[in-house]
């Protein structure tokens, strides 16, 4: 039976995050930059010292005792990893740099082996370049054609555009399931029935989801699935594909090396097994147990908790900035979003804006977002973002609505 968690005890999770205590010339730190990197709590830090302290070595090629924890401790990671999205076993969990790498893996391995004149990509008008760039210039290589589904004026996908955009041509659709910019939920399971009703595999760009809901591949029914391990507690320098077995067995290795393989003659060469056939060389095995332990903090925490608050701090953050009629928020309404707020002040450049907000040590975004083509279509350079994570506060929000009237009033 399913149960809804008890709310968040923020001011003791606060405490698990000793940076968050940081003052600058004497005014505490507001982080709001947590789509772009969350920040680190002290289990997972732990899980880093206790590696490089107590069995530090490569892992899969020693027969001595570090060695063999080392192994165990890396290989148990994929099969935390894979527990926490619903993979099936760590076959399908592959660990890489970051969710960047993930996506060329499968653009690489897959794409420039299965692409060719007349067969098209579908993508968003809000994709982020990680998603956008790879598979333009995959599309380029292989003659094939990248699409686009539009974003509409509250910041949706056009669905009616999506069933007419994903044909029998197209081979892939590549689509984020939270945008980074608008705070867009995309119906991720309806577009991956739209794509297996053509044929198409789907590539979910799940680099804000994973962190912040609870996220179940299975249910997604996702082929592909990419996700970074700093935007959820975790490390830098990891990040995760999942991939479906069979297309992972039947793919081609993105990287070649040590490692990936299992017998190697002058003449030829035989992969691995899997996850370990796209892991070519030394992996990132510290980062790997890091991120499996930051699977345990955010279970522990709870990710219908995380989601909830979220959600309540950008409902928060909308209302606080829509009402005061200089700002304009992008995306869908308040109470229909993931937790951020991309927005601009009126007659205020985003660069600006940050600055203030970095005088009075609220840490925001500012920029494109890794997603000039949306902004394009949404008619500006720049936007401001602010994002939210499980430690954040109601009093932070308010921190920031009132940063930005300092800006007003610079700038009046």
């Amino acid at each position: 039976m399913s149960h809804q968690a008890p709310p968040l005890d923020v001011e003791h999770l606060r405490g698990d995050f000793p940076i968050l205590e940081r003052e600058f010339d004497g005014t505490q730190l507001v982080y709001l930059d947590n789509a772009a990197t969350t920040q680190t709590p002290e289990p997972v830090v732990e899980a880093i010292v206790d590696y490089y302290r107590r069995y530090n070595a490569n892992v899969h090629r020693g027969i001595h005792q570090l060695s063999q924890e080392a192994s165990i401790a890396y290989e148990e990671a994929h099969d935390r990893v894979a527990e926490f999205v619903g993979a099936d076993g760590r076959e399908e969990i592959v660990f890489t740099k970051n969710a960047t790498e993930a996506e060329n893996l499968v653009a690489y391995a897959w794409g420039l082996n299965e692409l060719g004149p007349g067969d098209e990509v579908v993508l968003t008008e809000m994709e982020h370049h990680a998603s956008l760039v790879t598979w333009q210039q995959i599309a380029k290589r292989t003659g094939a054609d990248c699409r686009y589904i539009p974003v509409t004026d509250e910041g949706r996908l056009d669905m009616t555009a999506a069933r007419e955009l994903i044909t029998d041509a197209t081979r892939m659709v590549s689509v984020v399931h939270v945008s980074n910019t608008l705070g867009t939920i995309n119906p991720i399971a309806e577009l991956a029935e739209i794509a297996h009703d053509h044929d198409a595999y789907i590539f979910v760009d799940a680099a804000q989801s994973v962190p912040n809901r609870p996220v179940d591949v299975t249910e997604l029914d996702a082929d592909f699935l990419a996700f970074s391990g700093h935007k959820m507690c975790g490390p830098t320098g990891i990040g995760v594909l999942y991939g479906r077995r069979h297309l992972l067995e039947e793919m081609e290795p993105y990287h070649y090396g040590g490692e990936m393989i299992l017998r190697v003659t002058f003449e030829d060469s035989e992969w691995n097994e899997l996850p370990w056939k796209y892991e070519a060389g030394t992996p990132p095995i510290c980062q790997g147990i890091a991120l499996a332990e930051a699977c345990d903090y955010l279970d522990d925490v709870g990710m219908e908790n995380v989601e909830r608050h979220e959600a309540a701090l950008a409902e928060y953050a909308y209302d606080r900035l829509t009402e005061r009629g200089d700002v304009e928020v992008y995306g869908p309404p308040g109470d229909d979003r993931g937790g951020l707020v991309a927005f601009n002040l009126e007659g205020v450049h985003a660069h600006d804006l940050s600055s203030i907000l970095n005088d009075s040590a609220v840490a925001i975004r500012a920029g494109d977002h890794c997603t000039q083509p949306l902004h394009d279509v949404l008619g500006v350079s720049a936007s401001a973002r602010a994002s939210f994570y499980l430690y954040n506060t109601r009093a932070e929000v308010d921190r920031l609505v009132e940063a930005v009237d300092d800006a007003r009033q610079l700038f009046a």
